[in-house]
C-alpha cells in the first residue's frame, strides 16, 4: 500500500519546495490590493474546514489515521464530509495556496497542483481503496454522490 508518508509531512515538503521556488525563481512575483485579505480569508477557511472534519471523525470515535484507513469504525457521510470526501486534505491544499500568495509567485500554483496528483496518486486512491474493502457498497454510493475534492 502506498500510505507511507504522512500528509502532514507532504504537505511540509510542497510548503519548502513552495519557499525555495519563491525564493531562487526570478520571475513570477505578483502583489494585488487585497493580498493579505485573501491570505487571513484562506487560513481561516483552512481552519474552519480541518477543525470541522476533525470534530466529526472525534464525534463519531473513528480513527483520523491516515496512513491506516482499514482502521476505521464508521464511515461519516455527514456534515463537511456530504460535500468534500477528503476536507483535511482540502484545507492543507487551501493552507499552500495561502502560503502561494504570501510568498507572491505565481508559479507556487503549480507545486500546489503537483499536491493534489500526490495526494490523489498516493493518499486518497488508497484510502479510497482501503475503505471500499472496508464498508462496501455503502463507500461506493459515497463516491458517486460526494466529489474528492470540493
Amino acid at each position: 500500500m502506498e500510505l507511507k508518508i504522512p500528509p502532514a509531512v507532504v504537505f511540509l515538503i510542497f510548503a519548502g519546495l513552495m519557499y525555495l521556488l519563491a525564493t531562487f525563481l526570478p520571475f513570477g512575483y505578483f502583489d494585488f490590493f487585497g493580498r493579505y485579505y485573501l491570505i487571513i480569508f484562506l487560513l481561516a477557511f483552512a481552519g474552519i474546514v480541518a477543525a470541522i472534519a476533525l470534530f466529526q471523525f472525534l464525534r463519531l470515535r473513528t480513527t483520523i489515521d491516515p496512513t491506516n484507513p482499514a482502521k476505521a469504525s464508521k464511515l461519516v457521510e455527514n456534515g463537511i464530509f456530504a460535500y468534500s470526501r477528503n476536507p483535511m486534505y482540502l484545507a492543507l491544499l487551501v493552507l499552500l495556496l495561502a502560503l502561494g500568495v504570501w510568498l507572491g509567485n505565481a508559479f507556487n500554483t503549480l507545486l500546489a497542483a503537483g499536491f493534489v496528483g500526490y495526494m490523489n496518486r498516493f493518499q486518497i486512491i488508497p484510502e479510497e481503496i482501503a475503505l471500499l474493502k472496508l464498508f462496501g457498497k455503502g463507500y461506493k454510493q459515497y463516491c458517486v454522490n460526494v466529489r474528492r475534492w470540493f
